[in-house]
């Protein structure tokens, strides 16, 4: 058996988590000083400009230090946590996978590896023995020496609780006494009836509670020209939104145009489609299909503008950004290859990105790379806007709500369920007899969705 002191320690720090990011906000940690980690385990959540994800660490063994208080903003490279690897029993954890993110090209990997030890369960052990010292199977021990641990809160709770180290056999790496092995030996007391004294001489305060960090405070009043204030930091997914807004704004030259549309019919076809059973299909993923038909007659909307180049690059995939509103403020998801999917599929991506944003586990990936923006802030009950252009996309359209109104239809005047569609568009990539025409065909589709069947 390798020693204690044959130990080392690993330093993991942030890695790069792609898509350009420079820095992470730490959200909640998911591993305490003295918890055993696996290769690949989550160890810490994070919160970059794209989105939440949950950091595995490379390493396995015992984590002996972590860097940073929830609500901490850390660059990449800066540390995280400091993990107590063995040699060689811990060889097969501590070379690490390699992987930095959950989903980035993670290997495929023993289902039991991805566990976590936490306070108040007993590490993996071996069966129970005759023999065994608190509930672990004994193991050779010097009767001098260091002991096997490395934790400082490992140790105090030992000591408060009256527990001699020596006398008890670790489940870490080599031996190592963890925070779960002590307090095994705590409930194993308890269940025996006798409840261990603290020792002699021991002038230590009450025991501590698990460390927990502190979140980051609330913004604090501040002096303001027109009187006190509240200074709300931008950062984290807020602070991206800002500089990629700004940038929008000093960058493209962008207009508007829009319409009011006679939405009855679609919204009739739409509930014909779902009468007919099968996959509900949902009003966006309509609107959607609507989208790349218009785009596909209209590409110079589905491009971008190389500046350096001087250059309006059209691009042939249509990857669908639609604005989600979170607790964390708006997201927009990318539905990629949009163009290539009928409504039921639609539906089905649309309801998964949702959902993800919903609970905050998108990736940087879904929420990059897309062409074009759907923006449905009819959900906000208003009927109308002029959005800010997705930067670097070339256009975005605009619904709002769909509400009975008067409307003259077949000469008569009739109660209709009516829509007002906004597009925005940057005047770099086309005039307005394009955009108009775009226009004009998403709301001919919306008021005779036969229009968009003729054309597929």
């Amino acid at each position: 058996m390798a020693r204690a002191s044959d130990m080392h320690s690993l330093e993991f720090r942030l890695p790069d988590l792609g898509e350009g990011l420079t820095e992470a906000e730490i959200v909640r940690w998911l591993v305490e000083v003295g918890d055993l980690v696996s290769v690949d385990q989550p160890v810490v959540e994070v919160e970059t400009a794209k989105a939440m994800v949950e950091v595995p660490c490379p390493y396995g063994g015992v984590v002996t230090a972590r860097f940073g208080e929830e609500g901490t903003e850390l660059p990449v490279g800066a540390p995280l946590i400091t993990v107590a690897v063995g040699a060689p029993a811990a060889d097969a954890e501590s070379e690490g996978s390699g992987n930095v993110l959950v989903g980035y090209g993670t290997s495929e990997a023993p289902a039991g590896r991805r566990r976590r030890v936490r306070p108040g369960q007993p590490a993996p052990t071996a069966p129970v023995a005759p023999g065994e010292t608190n509930g672990r199977a004994d193991a050779p021990r010097a009767a001098d020496g260091p002991v096997p641990v490395i934790s400082p809160l490992v140790r105090r709770l030992a000591r408060q609780n009256g527990l001699n180290l020596r006398d008890m056999t670790g489940s870490g790496p080599d031996g190592l006494i963890l925070r779960a092995d002590v307090e095994y030996a705590l409930r194993a007391a308890e269940a025996q009836g006798r409840t261990a004294q603290p020792q002699t001489g021991m002038a230590e305060p009450p025991a501590e509670a698990p460390t927990r960090v502190t979140p980051a405070p609330a913004p604090a009043p501040v002096a303001a020209a027109g009187g006190t204030g509240l200074r709300v930091p931008l950062k984290g997914v807020r602070g991206a939104v800002a500089d990629k807004l700004s940038r929008s704004r000093r960058e493209i030259p962008d207009a508007t145009c829009w319409v009011d549309a006679d939405a009855t019919e679609l919204m009739r076809a739409r509930t014909a489609m779902n009468a007919a059973g099968g996959a509900k299909i949902s009003l966006l993923a309509l609107l959607a299909r609507i989208c790349t038909a218009a785009l596909a007659r209209f590409p110079e909307l589905n491009s971008t503008v190389d500046m350096e180049a001087r250059e309006v690059v059209q691009l042939d995939q249509v990857h669908l950004g639609f604005a989600a509103q979170t607790e964390r403020g708006l997201v927009v998801p990318v539905v990629r290859d949009a163009h290539a999917r009928d409504a039921e599929a639609l539906t089905a991506e649309f309801a998964r990105l949702t959902e993800a944003a919903r609970a905050g586990s998108l990736t940087p990936a879904d929420l990059t790379g897309g062409t074009f923006t759907l923006n449905n802030y009819g959900v906000f009950g208003v009927d109308g806007s002029t959005p800010i252009i997705n930067h670097p996309e070339a256009a975005m359209l605009g619904v709002g709500r769909i509400v009975p109104k008067p409307w003259v239809h077949e000469g008569e005047l009739a109660v209709r369920q009516v829509v007002q569609l906004s597009l925005t568009f940057d005047h770099r990539v086309c005039d307005g007899g394009t955009a108009g025409g775009f226009l004009r065909y998403v709301a001919d589709c919306v008021e005779q969705p036969a229009v968009l069947l003729r054309t597929l």
